[in-house]
């Protein structure tokens, strides 16, 4: 599903990531653990196809990421969701069309669009909102709409960085339990997070970087 061969990054000389080798099947839940500043953010970056890696090759779904032509990227996009961490809703849209955004590129009809969205909204809890705007909701309702416009497509991965910053314990834990739940219906699911809490009540896979390099991995599901 996902591996990375010694892989390495560079900004401005600095070395963000060193040599790294990961693997992840198909169906895995794993947690990319380490302090700001580990490498976590800009390995998720890569996989996304938003960075290229300096040295090294990457295989998502066998395809080498290292060498996409950029045209070639949307459609590896159109197989994963990013869920981030400053949220990155569009102000002025509605809950129903910032989840919508990501069917209207690819050009899904407006009847399949309500559908999928509405059922997507209902199935993250937040289809009561539809009509709001980001704003008017609190921070939990508004992760929930991020998640929500990231697996819309119905992605085969799905990433997310620090889903859960600044949130308070029990809001923390309503969203992991979200991505359990995608998990469960088979989707590859790679969260990096610095919260200790997320790895007690995930129990699954532990990747723990630190100053670019992988210096632990349970390796569960390898």
């Amino acid at each position: 599903m996902i591996q990375l061969f010694h892989v390495s990054k560079y900004y401005e000389g600095r070395l963000a990531l060193s040599d790294v080798n990961l693997h992840i099947q198909k169906g895995e839940f794993v947690l990319l653990m380490g302090a700001s500043g580990a490498g976590k953010t800009t390995l998720l970056k890569l996989l996304f196809g938003t960075e290229r890696p300096d040295e090294g090759q990457i295989l998502v779904q066998t395809r080498n990421v290292a060498r996409l032509a950029p045209s070639e990227v949307p459609y590896l996009r159109r197989t994963m969701g990013f869920v981030f961490q400053d949220f990155r809703l569009l102000p002025k849209k509605s809950v129903f069309d910032n989840v919508a955004m990501p069917l209207l590129v690819q050009g899904i009809s407006h009847h399949d669009i309500r559908k999928k969205v509405v059922d997507t909204l209902k199935a993250v809890g937040v289809e009561h909102r539809k009509e709001s705007r980001p704003a008017m909701l609190s921070a939990g309702e508004q992760q929930r709409v991020c998640i929500a416009r990231a697996v819309v497509t119905g992605p085969i991965v799905l990433l997310a960085d620090e889903p859960t910053g600044n949130m308070d314990p029990q809001l923390a834990g309503e969203i992991i339990e979200l991505f359990k739940v995608i998990n469960a219906r088979g989707t590859t699911v790679v969260i990096a997070t610095h919260n200790r809490q997320v790895v007690d009540q995930v129990k699954r896979r532990v990747v723990i970087l630190n100053q670019g390099k992988i210096i632990s991995d349970d390796g569960v599901g390898r």
